[in-house]
Protein backbone atom coordinates (compact mmCIF):
# COMPACT_ATOMS: atom_id res chain seq x y z
CA UNK A 1 0.00 0.00 0.00
CA UNK A 2 3.14 2.19 0.55
CA UNK A 3 3.31 3.19 -3.11
CA UNK A 4 -0.63 3.47 -3.68
CA UNK A 5 -1.29 7.74 -3.80
CA UNK A 6 -4.79 7.53 -4.83
CA UNK A 7 -7.56 4.33 -4.35
CA UNK A 8 -10.86 4.50 -6.06
CA UNK A 9 -13.35 2.01 -4.78
CA UNK A 10 -16.27 1.20 -6.50
CA UNK A 11 -17.00 4.28 -7.30
CA UNK A 12 -20.66 5.26 -8.82
CA UNK A 13 -21.17 8.51 -10.18
CA UNK A 14 -24.46 9.25 -11.76
CA UNK A 15 -25.79 12.27 -14.25
CA UNK A 16 -29.81 13.23 -13.45
CA UNK A 17 -31.45 15.12 -16.36
CA UNK A 18 -35.00 15.22 -16.96
CA UNK A 19 -35.91 12.81 -14.52
CA UNK A 20 -33.56 10.43 -15.43
CA UNK A 21 -30.40 8.67 -14.48
CA UNK A 22 -27.28 8.33 -16.29
CA UNK A 23 -24.78 5.34 -14.49
CA UNK A 24 -21.90 7.45 -16.06
CA UNK A 25 -19.69 5.66 -14.06
CA UNK A 26 -20.60 2.59 -12.70
CA UNK A 27 -18.61 0.75 -9.77
CA UNK A 28 -15.04 1.52 -10.57
CA UNK A 29 -11.98 0.66 -8.91
CA UNK A 30 -8.31 1.18 -9.62
CA UNK A 31 -5.13 2.53 -7.94
CA UNK A 32 -2.97 5.53 -8.54
CA UNK A 33 0.70 4.76 -7.91
CA UNK A 34 3.56 6.82 -7.14
CA UNK A 35 6.27 7.29 -10.05
CA UNK A 36 4.12 5.19 -12.27
CA UNK A 37 1.33 6.18 -15.21
CA UNK A 38 -1.86 4.60 -15.45
CA UNK A 39 -3.59 4.95 -18.85
CA UNK A 40 -7.72 4.94 -18.71
CA UNK A 41 -8.19 3.83 -22.66
CA UNK A 42 -11.74 3.60 -24.51
CA UNK A 43 -14.24 5.36 -26.65
CA UNK A 44 -15.86 8.65 -26.15
CA UNK A 45 -18.75 8.58 -23.58
CA UNK A 46 -17.46 5.48 -21.80
CA UNK A 47 -16.93 7.20 -18.30
CA UNK A 48 -13.10 8.20 -18.60
CA UNK A 49 -13.21 11.69 -17.55
CA UNK A 50 -15.98 11.52 -15.16
CA UNK A 51 -13.96 9.28 -13.12
CA UNK A 52 -11.50 12.28 -13.94
CA UNK A 53 -13.42 15.06 -12.61
CA UNK A 54 -14.72 12.90 -9.51
CA UNK A 55 -11.65 12.40 -8.48
CA UNK A 56 -11.16 16.62 -8.40
CA UNK A 57 -14.48 16.88 -7.47
CA UNK A 58 -15.22 18.79 -10.50
CA UNK A 59 -18.76 17.14 -11.38
CA UNK A 60 -21.31 19.43 -12.74
CA UNK A 61 -24.09 19.80 -10.67
CA UNK A 62 -26.54 17.95 -11.84
CA UNK A 63 -24.08 14.71 -10.54
CA UNK A 64 -23.01 13.37 -7.79
CA UNK A 65 -21.43 10.18 -6.68
CA UNK A 66 -23.83 7.90 -4.87
CA UNK A 67 -21.35 5.75 -3.82
CA UNK A 68 -17.52 3.95 -3.30
CA UNK A 69 -14.51 5.87 -1.73
CA UNK A 70 -11.88 8.25 -3.22
CA UNK A 71 -9.09 8.23 -0.83
CA UNK A 72 -5.99 10.77 -1.33
CA UNK A 73 -3.14 9.73 0.85
CA UNK A 74 -1.01 13.11 1.46
CA UNK A 75 1.92 13.41 3.86
CA UNK A 76 -0.29 14.32 6.68
CA UNK A 77 -2.51 10.92 6.06
CA UNK A 78 -5.21 9.71 3.91
CA UNK A 79 -7.94 12.24 2.48
CA UNK A 80 -11.47 10.95 1.65
CA UNK A 81 -11.48 13.51 -1.41
CA UNK A 82 -15.23 12.01 -2.08
CA UNK A 83 -16.82 13.25 1.49
CA UNK A 84 -14.55 16.93 0.87
CA UNK A 85 -17.48 19.68 0.05
CA UNK A 86 -16.29 20.74 -3.79
CA UNK A 87 -15.22 24.27 -2.63
CA UNK A 88 -14.05 23.06 0.46
CA UNK A 89 -10.80 24.57 1.56
CA UNK A 90 -8.98 21.04 1.83
CA UNK A 91 -10.18 20.49 -1.66
CA UNK A 92 -9.24 23.95 -3.03
CA UNK A 93 -5.57 23.40 -1.51
CA UNK A 94 -5.52 19.82 -3.28
CA UNK A 95 -6.45 20.81 -6.51
CA UNK A 96 -3.42 22.24 -8.71
CA UNK A 97 -0.87 22.23 -6.23
CA UNK A 98 -0.64 17.74 -4.95
CA UNK A 99 -3.33 16.91 -7.61
CA UNK A 100 -3.62 18.39 -10.82
CA UNK A 101 -5.72 17.92 -14.20
CA UNK A 102 -4.67 19.12 -17.80
CA UNK A 103 -8.22 19.35 -19.33
CA UNK A 104 -9.31 17.96 -23.03
CA UNK A 105 -10.43 21.01 -24.38
CA UNK A 106 -8.59 24.55 -23.22
CA UNK A 107 -10.50 26.63 -24.66
CA UNK A 108 -13.42 26.48 -22.14
CA UNK A 109 -10.86 25.42 -19.16
CA UNK A 110 -8.77 28.89 -20.17
CA UNK A 111 -10.39 32.30 -18.41
CA UNK A 112 -10.54 34.13 -21.92
CA UNK A 113 -10.56 37.80 -19.55
CA UNK A 114 -7.21 37.08 -18.06
CA UNK A 115 -3.63 36.90 -19.83
CA UNK A 116 -2.37 33.40 -19.72
CA UNK A 117 0.74 34.58 -18.02
CA UNK A 118 -1.79 35.84 -14.86
CA UNK A 119 -3.29 32.53 -15.00
CA UNK A 120 -0.43 30.60 -14.49
CA UNK A 121 1.31 32.58 -11.72
CA UNK A 122 -1.79 33.00 -9.80
CA UNK A 123 -1.98 29.08 -9.83
CA UNK A 124 2.05 29.69 -7.94
CA UNK A 125 1.81 32.55 -6.21
CA UNK A 126 -1.28 30.60 -4.46
CA UNK A 127 -0.07 27.17 -3.82
CA UNK A 128 3.72 28.03 -3.22
CA UNK A 129 3.75 31.20 -1.95
CA UNK A 130 6.23 33.34 -3.58
CA UNK A 131 6.94 36.19 -5.32
CA UNK A 132 4.96 37.92 -8.26
CA UNK A 133 8.72 38.33 -9.81
CA UNK A 134 9.86 34.62 -9.10
CA UNK A 135 6.14 33.62 -10.30
CA UNK A 136 6.27 35.22 -13.29
CA UNK A 137 10.04 33.80 -14.01
CA UNK A 138 8.85 30.18 -13.49
CA UNK A 139 5.49 31.01 -15.80
CA UNK A 140 8.03 31.99 -18.81
CA UNK A 141 10.12 28.84 -18.08
CA UNK A 142 7.16 26.71 -17.74
CA UNK A 143 5.38 28.45 -21.65
CA UNK A 144 9.81 27.84 -22.86
CA UNK A 145 9.69 24.36 -21.70
CA UNK A 146 5.94 23.77 -23.34
CA UNK A 147 7.65 24.78 -27.07
CA UNK A 148 6.31 28.54 -27.32
CA UNK A 149 7.86 30.65 -29.12
CA UNK A 150 8.57 34.45 -27.70
CA UNK A 151 7.44 33.01 -23.69
CA UNK A 152 8.25 36.54 -22.89
CA UNK A 153 5.36 38.11 -25.06
CA UNK A 154 3.15 35.36 -24.92
CA UNK A 155 3.27 35.70 -21.00
CA UNK A 156 0.90 39.10 -21.59
CA UNK A 157 -1.19 37.66 -23.92
CA UNK A 158 -4.81 36.08 -23.59
CA UNK A 159 -5.94 32.71 -24.36
CA UNK A 160 -7.56 33.90 -27.62
CA UNK A 161 -4.11 34.80 -29.19
CA UNK A 162 -2.96 31.76 -28.66
CA UNK A 163 -3.64 28.85 -31.15
CA UNK A 164 -5.47 25.60 -30.34
CA UNK A 165 -2.13 23.70 -29.87
CA UNK A 166 -0.58 26.23 -27.75
CA UNK A 167 -3.54 26.90 -25.57
CA UNK A 168 -3.23 23.39 -24.56
CA UNK A 169 0.42 23.60 -24.13
CA UNK A 170 -0.23 26.80 -21.59
CA UNK A 171 -2.94 24.52 -20.35
CA UNK A 172 -0.44 22.13 -19.44
CA UNK A 173 2.35 24.33 -18.03
CA UNK A 174 -0.47 25.44 -15.91
CA UNK A 175 -0.99 21.52 -14.35
CA UNK A 176 2.75 20.69 -14.32
CA UNK A 177 3.74 24.56 -12.58
CA UNK A 178 3.82 23.39 -8.88
CA UNK A 179 5.21 19.77 -9.82
CA UNK A 180 2.14 17.85 -8.22
CA UNK A 181 1.94 14.70 -6.42
CA UNK A 182 -0.40 13.23 -8.93
CA UNK A 183 -1.03 14.74 -12.74
CA UNK A 184 -4.26 13.65 -14.36
CA UNK A 185 -3.49 14.36 -18.07
CA UNK A 186 -6.86 14.06 -20.36
CA UNK A 187 -6.48 13.89 -23.82
CA UNK A 188 -3.30 15.96 -22.98
CA UNK A 189 -2.05 16.05 -26.69
CA UNK A 190 -5.10 16.26 -28.77
CA UNK A 191 -4.75 19.13 -30.39
CA UNK A 192 -0.79 18.43 -30.83
CA UNK A 193 1.15 17.79 -34.28
CA UNK A 194 3.73 14.42 -33.42
CA UNK A 195 6.61 16.42 -32.54
CA UNK A 196 5.01 18.74 -29.62
CA UNK A 197 3.66 15.30 -28.13
CA UNK A 198 6.92 13.33 -27.82
CA UNK A 199 8.10 16.92 -26.10
CA UNK A 200 5.00 16.91 -23.51
CA UNK A 201 5.34 13.18 -23.18
CA UNK A 202 8.98 13.72 -22.44
CA UNK A 203 8.36 16.32 -19.64
CA UNK A 204 5.82 14.16 -18.48
CA UNK A 205 8.64 11.26 -17.92
CA UNK A 206 10.65 13.91 -16.82
CA UNK A 207 8.39 15.47 -13.85
CA UNK A 208 7.51 11.39 -12.85
CA UNK A 209 11.00 10.46 -12.37
CA UNK A 210 12.51 13.38 -10.78
CA UNK A 211 9.60 13.83 -8.58
CA UNK A 212 7.70 10.73 -8.35
CA UNK A 213 4.91 11.80 -9.59
CA UNK A 214 2.04 9.61 -10.38
CA UNK A 215 0.21 9.83 -13.81
CA UNK A 216 -3.35 9.15 -14.78
CA UNK A 217 -3.56 9.62 -18.21
CA UNK A 218 -7.05 9.26 -20.11
CA UNK A 219 -6.52 8.79 -23.78
CA UNK A 220 -8.26 7.00 -26.96
CA UNK A 221 -4.69 6.35 -28.80
CA UNK A 222 -3.41 3.29 -28.02
CA UNK A 223 -0.04 4.02 -29.18
CA UNK A 224 -0.09 6.45 -26.25
CA UNK A 225 -0.41 3.73 -23.97
CA UNK A 226 2.37 1.76 -25.66
CA UNK A 227 4.62 5.23 -24.97
CA UNK A 228 3.52 5.95 -21.34
CA UNK A 229 1.73 3.21 -19.80
CA UNK A 230 2.81 0.92 -16.95
CA UNK A 231 -0.59 0.00 -15.94
CA UNK A 232 -4.15 0.06 -18.46
CA UNK A 233 -7.60 -0.01 -17.41
CA UNK A 234 -9.92 -0.44 -20.39
CA UNK A 235 -13.22 1.57 -20.03
CA UNK A 236 -16.67 0.96 -21.22
CA UNK A 237 -19.89 2.41 -20.58
CA UNK A 238 -18.95 3.22 -17.04
CA UNK A 239 -17.19 -0.20 -16.40
CA UNK A 240 -13.68 -1.14 -16.58
CA UNK A 241 -13.76 -4.07 -18.41
CA UNK A 242 -10.05 -5.12 -18.18
CA UNK A 243 -7.14 -3.95 -16.54
CA UNK A 244 -3.42 -5.14 -16.42
CA UNK A 245 0.05 -3.48 -16.68
CA UNK A 246 0.26 -2.09 -20.44
CA UNK A 247 2.19 -5.23 -21.82
CA UNK A 248 -0.43 -7.72 -20.75
CA UNK A 249 -3.11 -5.72 -22.38
CA UNK A 250 -1.66 -4.97 -25.42
CA UNK A 251 0.23 -8.31 -25.94
CA UNK A 252 -2.79 -10.82 -24.28
CA UNK A 253 -6.14 -8.37 -24.50
CA UNK A 254 -8.90 -10.79 -23.16
CA UNK A 255 -12.02 -8.86 -23.62
CA UNK A 256 -13.35 -8.56 -26.83
CA UNK A 257 -13.73 -4.51 -26.57
CA UNK A 258 -9.78 -4.06 -26.28
CA UNK A 259 -9.39 -6.73 -28.68
CA UNK A 260 -11.37 -4.42 -30.88
CA UNK A 261 -9.74 -1.35 -29.85
CA UNK A 262 -6.38 -2.75 -31.15
CA UNK A 263 -7.52 -4.07 -33.98
CA UNK A 264 -9.06 -0.67 -35.18
CA UNK A 265 -5.71 0.98 -35.33
CA UNK A 266 -3.18 0.92 -37.93
CA UNK A 267 0.27 -0.66 -37.30
CA UNK A 268 3.77 1.01 -38.64
CA UNK A 269 5.27 -1.17 -40.97
CA UNK A 270 2.93 -3.29 -42.22
CA UNK A 271 1.83 -1.52 -45.72
CA UNK A 272 -1.06 -0.51 -46.71
CA UNK A 273 -2.70 -3.92 -47.09
CA UNK A 274 -3.16 -4.18 -43.76
CA UNK A 275 -6.77 -5.05 -42.65
CA UNK A 276 -8.39 -2.64 -40.40
CA UNK A 277 -11.62 -3.74 -38.61
CA UNK A 278 -13.59 -0.99 -37.21
CA UNK A 279 -15.56 -1.66 -34.00
CA UNK A 280 -19.28 -2.02 -35.45
CA UNK A 281 -22.31 -0.60 -34.45
CA UNK A 282 -21.68 1.98 -31.69
CA UNK A 283 -22.25 2.94 -27.96
CA UNK A 284 -25.65 2.60 -26.86
CA UNK A 285 -28.18 4.94 -25.31
CA UNK A 286 -26.91 5.37 -21.85
CA UNK A 287 -30.74 5.59 -20.75
CA UNK A 288 -31.47 2.73 -22.43
CA UNK A 289 -28.61 -0.11 -22.00
CA UNK A 290 -28.48 -3.00 -23.05
CA UNK A 291 -29.13 -6.58 -20.08
CA UNK A 292 -26.02 -8.05 -18.99
CA UNK A 293 -22.27 -7.15 -20.82
CA UNK A 294 -22.66 -3.44 -21.93
CA UNK A 295 -20.17 -4.89 -25.06
CA UNK A 296 -22.92 -7.16 -25.76
CA UNK A 297 -24.80 -6.14 -29.16
CA UNK A 298 -21.41 -5.36 -30.52
CA UNK A 299 -19.32 -8.18 -30.15
CA UNK A 300 -18.81 -11.36 -32.18
CA UNK A 301 -18.63 -13.51 -28.95
CA UNK A 302 -22.34 -12.75 -27.64
CA UNK A 303 -24.40 -15.82 -26.70
CA UNK A 304 -27.26 -16.09 -23.85
CA UNK A 305 -24.81 -16.37 -21.28
CA UNK A 306 -24.33 -12.51 -21.49
CA UNK A 307 -27.89 -11.30 -20.85
CA UNK A 308 -25.96 -11.58 -17.44
CA UNK A 309 -22.96 -9.14 -16.45
CA UNK A 310 -19.84 -11.32 -15.86
CA UNK A 311 -17.64 -10.77 -12.67
CA UNK A 312 -14.22 -9.99 -12.72
CA UNK A 313 -11.74 -13.01 -13.78
CA UNK A 314 -8.34 -13.35 -12.59
CA UNK A 315 -6.42 -13.91 -15.64
CA UNK A 316 -2.52 -13.92 -14.69
CA UNK A 317 -0.50 -11.73 -12.67
CA UNK A 318 -2.64 -8.34 -12.12
CA UNK A 319 -4.46 -9.24 -15.65
CA UNK A 320 -8.58 -8.90 -15.12
CA UNK A 321 -11.66 -9.28 -17.56
CA UNK A 322 -14.98 -8.81 -17.21
CA UNK A 323 -15.87 -11.32 -20.18
CA UNK A 324 -17.65 -14.90 -19.76
CA UNK A 325 -15.84 -15.76 -23.43
CA UNK A 326 -12.12 -14.74 -22.03
CA UNK A 327 -10.62 -17.97 -23.45
CA UNK A 328 -11.43 -17.46 -26.91
CA UNK A 329 -10.78 -13.93 -26.94
CA UNK A 330 -6.65 -14.95 -25.74
CA UNK A 331 -7.30 -17.77 -28.26
CA UNK A 332 -8.28 -15.69 -30.81
CA UNK A 333 -10.96 -18.32 -31.48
Amino acid sequence: MSDIIISVKDLKTFFYTNQRCNKAVNGVSFDIKMGKTICIVGESGCGKSVTATSIMQLLPKLSRIEEGEITYYSDKGPVRIDKLPKNSQEMRRLRGSEIAMIFQDPMTALNPVYTVGYQITENLTNHLKIGKKEAKDRAIELLKDMGIPMPEKRFGQYPHQYSGGMRQRAMIAMAMSCNPKVLIADEPTTALDVTIQAQIFELMDKLKKEYNTAIMMITHDMGVVTEMADEVQVMYMGNIVESGTAEEILKSPAHPYTKALLDAIPILGRGKDQVIEPIRGSTPDPYNRPKGCQFGPRCDYFTEECLNMPADTHIDGVHYTKCWHYRKVLNNE
